[in-house]
């Protein structure tokens, strides 16, 4: 249906002298590629504009078209199409009279949506064409929060299947398997873990947390770093979903008194979406987190992480050594394993031999060896750095140094002529050094093996459509150690809080991060066994901006706020 639809807008754009065939190939070809309709491909090219599309259609079905920005749409008229149905078709209801329903559509050609309106509202549709943009801002506006006509449709159906008796707490011990496997498979169940993945997707969550309590269950999201609580089903199909996601990530859904680890894979919107699964037991139940590693939110350039100049120049610099260890810290959710697989991309050629060992694989990426570590069964990643050794490689990543023997033999790997890239526990860059000696390392190996240690954060972005000037008193600049160099103090922002961020000012977050490059001062020290605050003055001195530094050069910027720049970095 969908070949026959792109068909006949095409034939309709080129009737219409908008296209021709030389154009028509290349957008098609393109189309096949992303999935997306022909008219997004269109307008993406910028071969036609929305308004051409909107023209031509109108004039050649006959049908009138509108500016959806322009109307004012009721409730009662928004509730006859849910919001999945509504973004899956691009269309909005705009008016209803008798036994008939008026909705804008991007593609009035689209039988099957019309088809599915029809069979979903008992009404006579009549249609008109809009722009796509129009529409989906105007969903945005209508449906709110997302999907909570549909969300409750399902609560609805679930709290339905269930009468006072059954909504009692049942010790897991007494839930029987055969059960528990079939209502897993029960449609509404189904339902509400493909909507709670969805909906997480939406917001943009890193993560999804299941919480059992003794009378309520808990769905929250991380949404920049931050978990916030989002509509939770009753308690009583805790059991069921947990049971689906265990399913669905291949483990045992028998076994709810070990913690179990698992994956699974979605096509959503054309684009693979892979979902790391941790069932942990607790008092009341199984607790699940669910990991989304959307491999298309994924900057794979490292030159657009956002670095400030002097810690990019310096990082780049090291990425260009043929040999020696660099080493990036930071706390769980820092973006390490982002700008890890982003300095992989760029070393990434086929003249070069790269193997990693990481626990888990969070991303595939082409070209590039990964070994998934099994430490169940022996595969550390000390085992595994040392069977990579065997593998010829130039560039090696190893997932962390958690332990001695690891950082051992990255060391002498590092020293024999391999580029090590790997991640370890350490406060800020400098802490990097004194961590490596307290886990036993020789002070002269880690001197001449390390060719940059960096930290890394992620602070919240201001969010664009509340952002406001905000001038600070200048003790809180004198508390944040901002220097103003004799020159005016910059105008500093935050967000007021709107729809778009959830009134929080937020949305999306951006990275800092410090490195420090090795330097014969800097070796003396470690030698030596200088503390921390020794070498970070020293490495200050020799030009490393830290990280406080890079996030107030944000802030300056208006990029971020004051606040965020204390909460996620400490003073220097």
């Amino acid at each position: 249906m969908a070949s026959i639809i792109h068909r006949r807008l095409s034939d309709i754009l080129v009737e219409q002298g908008l296209l021709d065939s030389t154009r028509l190939a290349k957008a098609v070809a393109e189309q096949k590629k992303t999935g997306q309709p022909l008219s997004r491909v269109l307008v993406a090219m910028q071969l036609v504009t929305e308004e051409d599309i909107v023209v031509a259609l109108s004039e050649q079905l006959s049908i009138p078209h509108i500016r959806v920005e322009n109307y004012s749409i009721p409730p009662e008229v928004i509730d006859e199409v849910p919001e999945t149905l509504a973004r899956q078709y691009v269309l909005i209801p705009i008016s209803k009279t008798g036994d008939s329903l008026t909705v804008a559509m991007s593609d009035p050609l689209n039988i099957m949506a019309l088809d599915d309106l029809k069979m979903l509202t008992g009404r006579n549709i009549e249609v008109m064409v809009s722009p796509a943009s129009e529409i989906d801002t105007a969903i945005d506006k209508y449906y709110g929060r997302g999907a909570d006509h549909a969300e409750q449709a399902i609560y609805d159906t679930l709290e339905g299947k269930t009468d006072g008796e059954e909504l009692e707490v049942v010790a897991e011990e007494e839930i029987e398997l055969g059960k528990l496997k079939e209502e897993a498979q029960e449609a509404p169940i189904i339902q509400l873990a493909n909507l709670i993945l969805v909906n997480a997707i939406e917001a943009g969550a890193s993560d999804i947390h299941v919480e059992p309590f003794e009378k309520e269950l808990r769905i929250r999201y991380r949404v920049d770093g931050t978990l916030s609580d989002v509509k939770s089903p009753p308690k009583s199909i805790h059991a069921a979903l947990v049971s689906r996601f265990k399913i669905m990530s291949d483990l045992d859904i028998a076994e709810h008194r070990l913690p179990q680890d698992g994956r699974f894979r979605i096509r959503y919107k054309s684009r693979e979406i892979d979902f790391r699964v941790s069932s942990l037991p607790t008092y009341h139940g199984e607790k699940v987190v669910i990991r989304i590693l959307d491999k298309g939110q994924l900057t794979l350039d490292i030159e657009k992480l956002g670095f400030e100049e002097q810690p990019l120049a310096a990082f780049l610099e090291a990425i260009k050594q043929p040999y020696g260890l660099l080493l990036l810290s930071g706390p769980t959710g820092s973006g390490k394993t982002t700008t890890l697989y982003a300095t992989l991309h760029k070393l990434n050629s086929p003249d070069v031999n790269i193997v990693t060992v990481e626990d888990p694989v969070e991303y595939e990426l082409f070209g590039i060896n990964q070994v998934q570590a099994h430490p169940e069964i022996g595969l550390t990643f000390a085992a595994g750095l040392r069977s990579i050794l065997r593998q010829d490689p130039d560039i090696v990543m190893v997932g962390e140094m958690r332990d001695e023997e690891t950082a051992d033999i990255a060391i002498k790997a590092a020293l024999t002529g391999h580029l090590v890239l790997s991640t370890v526990h350490a406060n800020d860059a400098a802490s990097v050094v004194t961590r490596l000696l307290d886990m036993g390392m020789e002070p002269f190996l880690v001197a001449s093996s390390l060719i940059a240690a960096a930290a890394q954060r992620l602070l919240r972005r201001i969010c664009v459509h509340c952002k406001e000037p905000f001038q600070p008193p200048p003790e809180a600049l004198e508390e944040i150690q901002y220097t103003l160099d004799g020159g005016e103090p910059p105008t500093f922002y935050k967000g007021r809080g709107c729809k778009k961020c959830n009134s929080t000012g937020y949305r999306g977050r951006l990275a800092v991060i410090e490195v420090m490059s090795n330097a014969k001062e800097l070796e003396e020290l470690a030698v030596t066994r200088a503390p921390a605050t020794e070498v970070k003055r020293v490495a200050m001195k020799l030009g490393m901006k830290t990280l406080r530094q890079n996030a107030l050069a944000k802030a300056a910027r208006g990029l971020t706020t004051i606040d965020e720049v204390l909460r996620v970095t400490s003073a220097d």
